[in-house]
Parts: structure tokens; sequence; C-alpha cells
């Protein structure tokens, strides 16, 4: 009796605690950059792993896929519209649907990839158009404008973030003096609160949010701060100014490139900025109201290919010097360093995936901080740069380059888990 007692408790909690969100996201998992990844080959054969499958026809951009446990959700541009595309894992076309104007200008193209949580998908246009749709079939939910419905201002590359969720929250960067930093219901788009932040437009920051016990912090570059905001109330915690121009220089295109969302890790906050202070490393207090700088590295000047942290390793490319550095990340000091070319770098299965701007894809070895190349191959499909970031699910390298999307198995001879 007593025991049937104590089940029937447990049930009932349980079915009356609210059951987090599986959120799918730009760079995984924490926006970290670090996939799963058993069982991955350490070598790949001469001319690369198998090409599975791949989809032409995603229009211009270099957003990367977004994937989920049986979806494939990537955005892109067409005759100056934005269009999410939405496949299954082996490549089959399910819907596509448009949801606003896409940056047409210079490197024309989206530039940010989808959000997914439960039924929902979050995108966003580099004209600034927040859209949420139904993953279902790609039916429009609501969407805003963040120049005409909250003042934002549009950067000259366009706006380029990856929608934070949180809770009932979406969090964006209209930019704009009165809304400078805005949380809208993800339900309805309604506004639910704004900052001011410190008035600067939008730094194409993909954002990130810090989970503390004590509150949920929203994270992102303005022009020439990072902000750290209360993801609840809105209210600006703390920022952390880019030295790196001076006050009466500042203006559009100078020094205001931030486009690499920073990591949170034990109470630490690492970003990379080449634009702007380049690697930092800022302890958070407990509280997460209070910031503190423990190093800065000149080294770690990445504009927008990422970097990721293994262990007591932060590993990021440079922008002055060309190549593929490890850094320690207790001091920031260089441990190595390799001639890759400038490129963006992810992780998975303690390797590291490298996708430079000459279009070569470069598996790394990594221990201990030491970088030593053991494969890569040409990607020779896609139209335009080679900037798109690389994304790994199930043993499966998915790799964007313009309007083509390819899929290579890199699995060390198992079956994918689906």
């Amino acid at each position: 009796m007593k025991l049937s007692f104590i089940l029937f408790t447990f049930c009932l909690f349980t079915a009356c605690t609210p059951q987090k969100s599986k959120i799918y996201q730009w760079r995984g998992e924490g926006r970290k950059g670090v996939f799963d990844g058993e069982n991955l080959l350490t070598v790949w054969p001469e001319n690369g792993p198998e090409e599975v499958w791949f989809a032409e026809g995603v229009g211009n951009g270099y957003g990367s896929p977004t994937i989920t446990d049986n979806k494939i959700f990537i955005t892109g541009e067409v005759d100056s519209m934005a269009w999410l595309y939405c496949y299954d894992i082996n490549g089959n076309l399910l819907w596509k649907e448009k949801y606003g104007k896409e940056w047409s200008k210079h490197y024309p193209g989206s530039r940010s990839a989808p959000t997914v949580v439960d039924d929902l998908v979050y995108v966003e246009t580099g004209m600034g158009v927040l859209a949420c749709l139904k993953s279902e079939n790609g039916e429009m939910v609501w969407s805003k404008d963040f120049v005409t419905d909250f003042g934002g201002i549009l950067p000259i590359h366009g706006f380029s973030e990856a929608p934070v969720v949180n809770g009932e929250k979406v969090f964006c960067m209209p930019g704009g003096k009165e809304h400078n930093v805005v949380a809208l219901n993800r339900y309805t788009g309604e506004l639910i609160w704004s900052c001011k932040g410190r008035g600067e437009r939008s730094a194409y920051n993909p954002g990130n949010l810090i989970e503390l016990p004590e509150r949920n912090i929203f994270v992102t570059f303005s022009a020439y701060n990072l902000l750290g905001i209360d993801a609840e109330t809105g209210e600006l915690l703390w920022a952390h100014q880019q030295e790196n121009t001076p006050e009466e220089k500042r203006e559009p295109g100078i020094g205001d490139t931030h486009s690499n969302n920073v990591i949170f890790e034990n109470g630490h906050i690492y970003y990379a900025v080449g634009d702007g202070n380049c690697g930092v490393k800022l302890q958070l207090s407990e509280d997460g109201t209070k910031i503190s700088e423990l190093w800065r590295t000149a080294d770690l000047d990445t504009y927008m290919s990422g970097f990721v942290k293994m262990d007591n390793y932060l590993y990021g490319c440079g922008t002055r010097k060309k190549d593929l550095k490890s850094f320690d990340a207790m001091t920031g000091e260089v441990v190595d360093s390799l001639k890759t070319g400038t490129g963006a770098v992810v992780a998975a299965g303690n390797m590291l995936y490298y996708y430079n701007w000459r279009g070569e894809l470069l598996l790394l070895s990594c221990e201990n901080g030491k970088l030593q190349q053991k494969s890569s191959f040409k990607i020779s499909r896609g139209t335009k740069e080679h900037f798109s970031h690389p994304v790994i699910k199930n043993g499966i390298l998915y790799q964007r380059r313009g309007n083509t999307l390819m899929a290579f198995d890199i699995r060390n001879g198992q079956e994918p888990k689906v």
C-alpha cells in the first residue's frame, strides 16, 4: 500500500511538473558548437567522407541548417524574399514557405539559423523581420518588423541574429534607441519587455542565454558593448565595453561587427570579437549581477567563425594571422597554432571540424590543445562564399554553401540514430 502511494505521488508530481522544451538552435546545445560525436571517423577517406545526399535550390545564404530528430530547417533568399525550407533527414523536401523580405544587397542571402522549439520555428531576415512558423507545414503564426514595429536601425550588413528562446519568450535586438533589446511572447509576438541597453545599433550577434539558479540572463552584443539583461524583467544588469574604437570614430561599419555568440561555463563567460576586445574571459557573480575581467588576448580575433571550448582549451581562428589556434582557458595563452586559413570551427567526438574560406573541410585532432590535421577534402558544390558553419547530428555532417545543402556520413561503421 505504501509503495502504491509513493508511485501515485510520483506520477502526480510528474504530470503536474512542466516539461522543459527541447530547443534546436544555432551551434547546438548552449550554442557551444560542440555536437554529440560517438563512433565518428578519426580519419577520412582520401576524397573525403561519403556524400549521402545533397539538395540544391535553398536560395542564397550563409545561415547554417538546424537539425531536429527528424527534420532539417534552412533559410535562403530567392528574388529578395526570405524562404524557410523543411527537409526530412534523407534530403527530401517536405515544404517551403516565404516569410518576409530578405537581404539582397552586398552578400545577398539569409544570415542566420532557425530556432526550433516544440512545433514552432523562429526565423529572422537580414531586413529585420522576425517570424514564427509552424514546423509541420510552414504556416505563419506571427511576424514582427524590427524597423517599423520597434524603431530598429538596419545594420549595413543586415540583421544576423539566431533567435533565442526561453520559456514563453523569444529575445531579439532591433537596435533602436527606445526598444534596443526586446522580449516577445513566442506564441503571439506581443511585447513583454523592452530594454534600452546602451542605445546602440545591433552588432550581428546571435545572442545566448545564461541559466543561473537565481535568474536567467540574455547576453548579446550591441555595437560597442556586451550586454547582460535579466531575462524575466528586461533590466540591464551589466555591460562590458569594447575599447578598440574611440568614441569619436564610432560609426556604422567601424568596430561594430561581433558575430560570435558567447560561451558560458562554470561561472565564466568567454567571448571572441575580432572587431572589439578580441578574446576575453569574464567572471560572472553567482547572482549574475556583476562581471569582472580575468584575461584578454589579441590572438583570438575571429569576426564570425565561432570558437569552441573543450576541457581546458579554447579553439578559434585568427583574422590578422589566418590560422587556427588553441588557447589555455585558464590563462588565455596560445598553446598551439596551425596554418588553416580563416574558417568556421565546430567540434564532435574530441575532434575539430574546420571549414575554411577556401572551401576546404578539415578534420583535426586536438589532444591537450595540440593541433594536427588528419584529413581534408574540398567542397565543390554550391555557390558563392564558404562562410556557413558545419553542423553534426547523428553521425552526419551537414554543410551549406550558398544554394546547396550537403550531407556527409562521418560515422565509423555505425547505423544512424533516428
